[in-house]
C-alpha cells in the first residue's frame, strides 16, 4: 500500500539541559508539559480537540509509568483524549511519531500530538543484588534475635556499592556491551581515528553556535523552574570546543586501547520534543498551515554489537524504494550518539564490501555530502535525552529544509539493541 503523507502542522522542544551529577530542575513530565503547553497554546484548536497523545520515554519515573497519560492530563487535554507511552530506546520519540502515522493513515485519528521526553539526570541509583537479598531477609525476620542476626550480616560495602541505573540501561543485555563499546567496535571496523572523532565533535559544537547565530533553533521554547529561573538554550554547547582540547580527554569505554571519550560522545541530558501531526481532513477542518509532511518511514534490525550502523540499515531501503542516491537528499539528520557511530555510517555507505554484504548491491552506495549532514550540529553538542532525540531530529530537519528552501530530508537514528529508524521528511 502506498504511504499516505502525514502533515506536520507545528512542533516545539524544550532546551536540552546537561546532567551535572545531580537531578536536574525538571522531571521528564515537567519537560514535556512545559514545551507541550507552549506548542498547544498557539494552535487554532483546543487541547481537548486532539484525538490522541503519544509520548516516547525510555526512563519514566516509577510514579509516572504511563507518562504519556500523565502529561496529557497535565496539559489540559481532558479525560477523553487517549494518551499512551512508547519505548524503543533511543528512537522512542520517533516511534511515537510513527505510531501516530499508523493511526492517522488507518483513519483512527485525525489530529495527534506525538513526541518524546527524558530526564536522564533523574536516573536512579539502585541497590545491588546483595543488598536486595539482605532487605528481603530483614523483612522475613520476626524475632529480635533474627533481626540482630541480619544486622550482623550487613556488609557496608554492599550498601555503599549501588548500581548506577543509567549505566545498566545503556548496557546491551544480549552482548554485554555498553553503547560506547559498540561505538569502539565501529571505530575498529572502519579504521576511524581518534583525531577524526574529535574533529567531528568540535565541528558539532561549532555548527550549533553558528546555527544559533543564524536563528536556526526557533523550535525551542523556554522552561521555567520552581524558583522562577528561565532556561532558553541548550546548555551543553561549548563555545570553545577544539580538537586540541578534546584530545586531552581519556578514553572512557576502553581505557587502554579505546578512542571513544566523553568529548566525542553525546551528552547525558534532560529534554523533550513534540510534533503535531494531522491528516488532510484535519488540515482542512482547522484551516491549518502545515510546515511539511512525513512521506516514508523505515525500521531495521542488525547486530546489537554494531547498533550504531542502524541509520544505514533504516535509511537505505527508503533510498532504494525511491530510486535515490545519497546526494539526492537535500539534508540529513543522523543522531550523534557517538562521533564514531556517525562516521561509521558514512564509512559503511562508502564501503563496497559492506553494501554488497548487507544490501546485495554491486557497488558502494556512495559518499554522503558532509555539508548536508547535521548542518546545525547534533547530539554531541546538544545532548541526547534518549526518549526525545528521535522527535528532535525530525522536527529540526524540517526547519533545516525550510530555512534552505530545500525539498526533502532524512532523519535517522541508531537504537540500542541493534535497531535503526529513519523518516523521510518533505516540505510542501
Amino acid at each position: 500500500m502506498a504511504f499516505q503523507p502525514v502533515y506536520i502542522v507545528d512542533g516545539a522542544r524544550s532546551p536540552f539541559l546537561k546532567a551535572r551529577n545531580a537531578p536536574g530542575p525538571f522531571s521528564a513530565s515537567d519537560l514535556a508539559v512545559q514545551s507541550g503547553r507552549a506548542l498547544l497554546m498557539r494552535q487554532p484548536f483546543a487541547p481537548t480537540d486532539l484525538d490522541e497523545v503519544i509520548l516516547g520515554c525510555a526512563s519514566p519515573s516509577p510514579d509516572e509509568v504511563n507518562i504519556g497519560r500523565v502529561v496529557a492530563l497535565r496539559m489540559g487535554c481532558g479525560h477523553k483524549v487517549p494518551a499512551w507511552t512508547v519505548m524503543r530506546n533511543c528512537a522512542s520519540g520517533m516511534q511515537a511519531i510513527d505510531s501516530a502515522i499508523a493511526n492517522l493513515q488507518s483513519g483512527r485519528a485525525q489530529l495527534v500530538l506525538a513526541g518524546g521526553t527524558d530526564a536522564l539526570s533523574h536516573a536512579p541509583l539502585l541497590y545491588n543484588k546483595a543488598m536486595v537479598l539482605w532487605f528481603a531477609g530483614m523483612m522475613q525476620a520476626r524475632t529480635l534475635g533474627q533481626k540482630i542476626g541480619m544486622f550482623a550480616r550487613l556488609r557496608p560495602s554492599a550498601l555503599l556499592s549501588p548500581v548506577i541505573g543509567i549505566m545498566k540501561g545503556l548496557t546491551d543485555p544480549m552482548v554485554g556491551l555498553l553503547m560506547g563499546q559498540t561505538a569502539e567496535n565501529l571505530a575498529w571496523k572502519f579504521g576511524i581515528s581518534r583525531q577524526q572523532m574529535d574533529e567531528f565533535s568540535a565541528r558539532s559544537h561549532h555548527r550549533v553556535v553558528e546555527g544559533r547565530a543564524a536563528g536556526h533553533y526557533g523550535e525551542i521554547v523556554p522552561l521555567v523552574d520552581a524558583k522562577g529561573k528561565v532556561y532558553t538554550e541548550d546548555d551543553g554547547v561549548r563555545l570553545d570546543s577544539s580538537v586540541q582540547g578534546l584530545a586531552k580527554l581519556r578514553p572512557f569505554f576502553d581505557k587502554k586501547y579505546g578512542r571513544v571519550t566523553p568529548g566525542n560522545s553525546s551528552q547525558i541530558t534532560d529534554g523533550a520534543a513534540w510534533l503535531i501531526l494531522a491528516s488532510a481532513a484535519a488540515v482542512e477542518k482547522w484551516k491549518l498551515q502545515p510546515l511539511g509532511r512525513i512521506s516514508d518511514s523505515q525500521w531495521a534490525g542488525l547486530d546489537p554489537a554494531q547498533m550504531g550502523l542502524g541509520p544505514v540499515h533504516a535509511a537505505t531501503p527508503i533510498l532504494q524504494r525511491n530510486g535515490w542516491e545519497l546526494n539526492d537528499i537535500d539534508a540529513w539528520e543522523i543522531n550523534e550518539a557517538f562521533a564514531a557511530q556517525v562516521l561509521g555510517c558514512v564509512a559503511a555507505w562508502e564501503s563496497e564490501e559492506y553494501c554488497h554484504e548487507q544490501f546485495g548491491l554491486a557497488d558502494a552506495l556512495g559518499k554522503l555530502p558532509q555539508e548536508r549532514l547535521n548542518v546545525d550540529g547534533g547530539a554531541i553538542a546538544l545532548g541526547h535525552p534518549v526518549g526525545a532525540s528521535g522527535a528532535r531530529i525530525v522536527l529540526h530537519l524540517l526547519h533545516v529544509l525550510r530555512a534552505s528552501q530545500a525539498k526533502r530530508g532524512i532523519a535517522s537514528i541508531c537504537i540500542g539493541g541493534g535497531l535503526g529508524g529513519a523518516m523521510l521528511v518533505e516540505t510542501l
